[in-house]
């Protein structure tokens, strides 16, 4: 332990000279800063959740005290990024929230359509289909409620909510509500009941997929959390560790456990489905898609 101050000491007594010569050296004028980057770089930072920063914090506060009490340097970086990354790539994805939101499009649909069956308007039937909103896609329903009632062309009010939901689906959905919008006919209670089958279909199909990417990401999650059980164990076990705890050591170990991780990330990116591109918005030119949509419609009927 004296022996590993003392080196502490030297090394901080030699960074300290280093400073003060780097301090001395003339340094070339930085050029501005573009404000541009400089806000988007602010704009990331914000992004990132409190719990990650906390995490990160707590991480590296941890491998720091791990390289001071034995020496190992390479706990600085590998304790932080396992504190912060092993949650992120071991819990399940966002598949099971997207399926519910499917899930809660397809039953909103569907009681859109009984509601159109009664006679009312679109708009009357979209403001009366709020209390029955499933909670997943509540809070988009209320808005798109709002703008109507704050007289909003109904049209821009779905093209915004189409915005909202961020789907496929949901651009879908909306594109037959802004072609019954357009066209105020009496089949469009029909279609929306015929498109609420098809998305519970999409639905039960994509809970089969999930359940066979959920059985790989559980064995990835046991197998990790054997390891680290395993490696804290014969951290206390001095013989075992003594070769890692060489310059050399620290290095392989620290391949070894870049390898693990890339494995991991490997194994998310293979359990993640890519979504499916959206036609609706500004960028995909929603006014020649629901057009079309409008001529399939017109043409099956």
């Amino acid at each position: 332990m004296t022996a590993l101050l003392a080196a502490l000491s030297g090394a901080l007594v030699t960074a300290g000279v280093l400073g003060v010569i780097a301090s001395l050296r003339p340094r070339p004028v930085a050029p501005p800063t573009n404000p541009r980057r400089t806000a988007a770089l602010r704009r990331r930072v914000r992004k990132i959740p409190t719990r990650t920063r906390v995490l990160a914090l707590v991480g590296f506060g941890a491998g720091a005290l791990v390289a001071v009490l034995s020496g190992w340097l390479v706990a600085v970086v590998a304790i932080p990024l396992a504190v912060v990354g092993l949650p992120s790539l071991l819990r399940s994805p966002a598949e099971t929230a997207q399926i519910e939101r499917l899930e809660a499009m397809a039953e909103w649909t569907r009681n859109l359509a009984g509601v159109l069956t009664v006679g009312v308007g679109l708009e009357q039937a979209l403001v009366a289909t709020l209390r029955s909103t499933p909670e997943p896609i509540k809070p988009e329903v209320s808005r798109l409620v709002a703008r109507l009632r704050a007289r909003w062309s109904t049209e821009d009010a779905l093209l915004k909510f189409a915005d909202e939901l961020d789907d496929a689906t949901g651009d879908l959905v909306a594109a037959y509500l802004i072609l019954g919008a357009r066209r105020r006919g009496a089949g469009l209670a029909s279609v929306l009941q015929g498109l609420a089958e098809s998305v519970a279909d999409d639905v039960t199909a994509r809970r089969k997929v999930e359940a066979d990417r959920a059985k790989p990401r559980a064995t990835a999650r046991n197998v990790t959390l054997i390891t680290l059980g395993v490696l804290g164990f014969l951290a206390f076990n001095g013989q075992f560790m003594a070769p890692y705890g060489t310059p050399l050591g620290q290095a392989l170990l620290a391949v070894l456990l870049g390898a693990y991780a890339g494995t991991l990330v490997w194994l998310r990116r293979m359990s993640v489905g890519e979504p499916l591109p959206r036609f609706l918005g500004e960028s995909q030119g929603f006014a020649a898609e629901v057009d079309l949509v409008a001529d399939r419609a017109g043409r099956a009927s």
